[in-house]
């Protein structure tokens, strides 16, 4: 169960990887929305509420720009999950639909998502899951009723949640470990080319697969780092 963590831009770290050299891409990349906000809301009585998402959510991403690397690096048998949003589906879709032989989604309800004070709108509670892949592909299916393309979980929080530096994107471990264990095998090799502050890795980790992770923030590759060797010092 190998850790390769590497720091700097994903779209360069890709080419440095064999062809089919990876099982699962499991990746978490911005949903520019950052565009669309309205400003933070700030309270007296609570913490703010965080519109803006962050300066790295303001960088357009174009999903074709990953479709001939993540093609080349992943095995015929490898599968492919990453988290995006209602204004970028269409994107991914549009990009990769036709290079695999399936594209589906899944959806992700948070049961405790942040409220909505003004009361004018739905409350953001379910994030979408694109997928794709092609035949023979590795998959592990249990029954029909634990198959649905919908997991239930709260936000990522308490001790789980990292404080410094604070990802305003952190995902639950537990909503990529249900993937992980559907679309890959014990021993495989899990990729997240976004990896934020390891989240991915940690679940890869807790179901012994070897992880590879790119960062382009040196304040969350660091956190990502400290976090997975503690992992592992804890298992060994």
């Amino acid at each position: 169960m190998n850790l390769d963590l590497r720091m700097g831009d994903c779209k360069q770290l890709l080419k440095s990887l064999p062809n089919n050299s990876v099982d699962l891409i499991l990746t978490d990349p911005p949903y520019n929305i950052a565009q669309y906000s309205t400003g933070n809301i700030k309270f007296s009585w609570r913490s703010d509420i965080n519109n803006d998402i962050a300066k790295w959510d303001e960088t357009p991403l174009n999903p074709h720009d990953f479709v001939e690397e993540f093609k080349r690096v992943l095995k015929p048998t490898g599968n492919a999950f990453v988290f995006t949003s209602y204004n970028m589906v269409g994107d991914w879709h549009k990009a990769f639909d036709s290079e695999f032989d399936t594209f589906q989604f899944m959806a992700w309800h948070k049961t405790n998502p942040v409220p909505n004070f003004m009361k004018t709108s739905f409350l953001n509670s379910v994030e979408l899951i694109i997928c794709f892949w092609n035949k023979g592909h590795t998959w592990n299916f249990t029954t029909q009723d634990k198959m649905h393309n919908f997991i239930q979980t709260s936000i990522c929080g308490g001790n789980e949640r990292l404080k410094d530096p604070k990802h305003p994107t952190q995902k639950p471990v537990k909503v990529l470990e249900h993937i992980i264990k559907i679309a890959s095998n014990t021993g495989d090799v899990v990729l997240d080319p976004f990896m934020g502050v390891g989240s991915t890795g940690v679940a890869a980790k807790n179901l012994g697969r070897s992880f590879i992770g790119f960062e382009l923030d040196y304040s969350y590759f660091s956190a990502a780092e400290t976090r997975l060797i503690e992992r592992i010092e804890k298992v060994v």
